[in-house]
C-alpha cells in the first residue's frame, strides 16, 4: 500500500515537469504551427490570385471590405500575396535546411570514418566555406546562372553545412571512442549501418538543435537576396520579394512592407526561441 502511494506520488510529480512548457515557447510553437498550416493551405485560403489586379482599388488601406490587408501599387491583394509568400519562403527554408544538414552530416561522417587526407580535405572545405561571405558568393552565382526555385533552394542548401560537418565529425569520433560503435562493427555491421543506425540516433538531438539555429538564418538570407532582386522572381512571390517591392511605397503605403516584414521577424524569433528551448532540454550538461 505504501509503495503504491509513493509510486502514484512520483507519477503525479513527474507529469507537471513533463508538461511544463514556458509561455514564450508555447507561443512560439503556436506561431510555427500556424505558419506551417498557412503554407500547406495557402492556395485554399487565399481570397484572390496573387497576380489578379484591381487598379480601381490600388493602394487601398488595410480594413477594406474586399482586401483585409489592403492592396499594393497594382491593386493586388496583400493578404493573398502574403499567404503565398509564406509558403514559398518556408519551402525554401525547409528545403535548404534539409540539404545543408544532409550534406554536412554526410561529410562529417566521412571525415570521422576515413580520417587522414579525407578528414583534412573536409575540414579545409569547411574552413573555406566559413571564411567566405555566403551572401557575396550567392549574389555572384545567381547573377551568372540566373534564377529558378530549384536552383535557389539548392544554392541556399550550401549555407551552414560546415557547422553540421564539424558537429557530426566530432560526435562520431566521440561515439567511436566510447566503444559501442566499435562493438557493433566487431559483430560484422557495415560502416553505413553503424553510422545510420547507431551513431546518428545518438547525435540527432544536437543536429536538430543546429537545424533550428540555421533555419531562421536561411529565412533572413532568402529575404535579403529577394530584397536585392536576385531571389524569387515574379510572378512568384516570397516574403523578401514583398519587402523589396514595398520599400518604394514605404511613405505612402507602409502596409505593403510591414505585413511581410512582421512575418519574417516573428517567424525567425519563434524558431530561435524553440531552438534555445530544445538545446536546454536535450543537452544533458544543462539539466
Amino acid at each position: 500500500m505504501t509503495l503504491a502511494v509513493e509510486t502514484s506520488r512520483d507519477i503525479d510529480e513527474s507529469e507537471p515537469r513533463r508538461a511544463r512548457i514556458p509561455l514564450m515557447v508555447a507561443l512560439a510553437l503556436t506561431w510555427i504551427g500556424a505558419m506551417i498550416a498557412i503554407a500547406l493551405l495557402a492556395t485554399i485560403i487565399a481570397p484572390y490570385n496573387i497576380t489578379a489586379m484591381d487598379l480601381r482599388s490600388r493602394l487601398s488601406l488595410p480594413g477594406h471590405p474586399a482586401h483585409w490587408l489592403g492592396t499594393d501599387e497594382l491593386g493586388r491583394d496583400v493578404l493573398s500575396r502574403l499567404l503565398m509568400s509564406i509558403r514559398i519562403s518556408l519551402l525554401i527554408a525547409f528545403g535548404a535546411t534539409a540539404i545543408s544538414a544532409t550534406l554536412g552530416t554526410t561529410l562529417g561522417f566521412l571525415a570521422a570514418h576515413f580520417r587522414g587526407l579525407v578528414e583534412q580535405a573536409v575540414m579545409l572545405l569547411a574552413d573555406f566555406q566559413a571564411s567566405m561571405p555566403f551572401l557575396i558568393m550567392a549574389l555572384a552565382l545567381l547573377a551568372f546562372f540566373g534564377n529558378s526555385l530549384p536552383l535557389f533552394i539548392g544554392l541556399m542548401g550550401f549555407y551552414g553545412w560546415e557547422r553540421y560537418a564539424r558537429i557530426s565529425r566530432g560526435l562520431a569520433i566521440a561515439a567511436t571512442a566510447q566503444g559501442y560503435a566499435g562493438a557493433v562493427r566487431q559483430l560484422g555491421a557495415r560502416p553505413t549501418r553503424v553510422y545510420l543506425r547507431h551513431i546518428l540516433p545518438n547525435i540527432a538531438s544536437t543536429l536538430i538543435v543546429s537545424m533550428t539555429l540555421v533555419f531562421p538564418e536561411v529565412i533572413l538570407l532568402e529575404s535579403g537576396l529577394s530584397f536585392l532582386g536576385l531571389g524569387i522572381q515574379p510572378p512568384m512571390t516570397s516574403l523578401g520579394n514583398m519587402v523589396g517591392y514595398g520599400r518604394e511605397y514605404l511613405a505612402r503605403a507602409p502596409w505593403i512592407l510591414l505585413a511581410p516584414a512582421g512575418v519574417i521577424v516573428f517567424t525567425t524569433l519563434a524558431v530561435s526561441i524553440v531552438g534555445d528551448w530544445l538545446r536546454d532540454r536535450l543537452d544533458p550538461t544543462l539539466r
